[in-house]
């Protein structure tokens, strides 16, 4: 019975979020979005349903995929933009994520919990950013580059114009000044490398 009233009320409640539902038919950013809602459905363990059921699932329950969302939308074509632009103050993000809208960032962004997280920089494709997370400028010369499958894990820092190339990890609480070589994973204050093609270094960044 409990299962049941609760599936009827996640109902209403996509229900309520079609008209964002509707902005996906109006964007020219279609292409991407589907591969953001694959990865967050797979992520989130309900890839088996439509992507239309998808798409209503995270909209409705998760606020940092709606902060996602409004970011493609804004890189698209005037006719989603404009109605966004009423429909964002009906459909609130999550208020301590910001995602600035100069970035380029490739598909499937993943972001997990994102509380007080702050993204200025231009990201590959598959990435995952955890929550306290700062990745932007140290000061006017740049703002970090990263590569596909980087993922930053909670309270990392990654600051100035520096490089991290595919499938790094930045360990918690770690502070990256320093480009950070592909396949690697590195940790601390500042950061250094400690494991390389998955075996144990120990090598400062350059």
């Amino acid at each position: 019975m409990k299962a049941a009233l609760r599936k009827l009320w996640e109902g209403w409640i996509q229900i309520l979020y079609l008209p964002l539902e509707l902005l996906f038919q109006l964007t020219s950013e279609r292409d991407i979005i589907v591969a953001d809602v694959k990865r967050w459905a797979e992520l989130s363990q309900y890839a088996n349903r439509t992507l239309r059921y998808q798409r209503l699932k995270l909209l409705s329950q998760m606020p940092e995929f709606r902060n996602l969302y409004y970011f493609r939308l804004q890189k698209g074509n005037l006719t989603a933009r404009i109605p966004l632009w009423i429909l964002k103050r009906f459909y609130p993000v999550a208020p301590t994520l910001f995602i600035d809208q100069s970035c380029e960032i490739g598909s499937g962004l993943y972001l997990q919990h994102a509380f007080s997280t702050i993204i200025m920089a231009d990201i590959g494709e598959n990435c995952w950013i955890n929550q306290q997370v700062t990745i932007g400028y140290r000061d006017r010369t740049g703002r970090p580059c990263l590569g596909n499958n980087v993922r930053i894990t909670a309270g990392a820092k990654v600051i100035g114009a520096v490089m991290a190339g595919d499938n790094v990890t930045v360990a918690a609480n770690a502070v990256g000044v320093k480009n950070a070589p592909s396949d690697c994973v590195v940790v601390g204050v500042p950061a250094r490398i400690v494991r390389r093609a998955g075996a144990k270094v120990n090598e400062e960044l350059v």
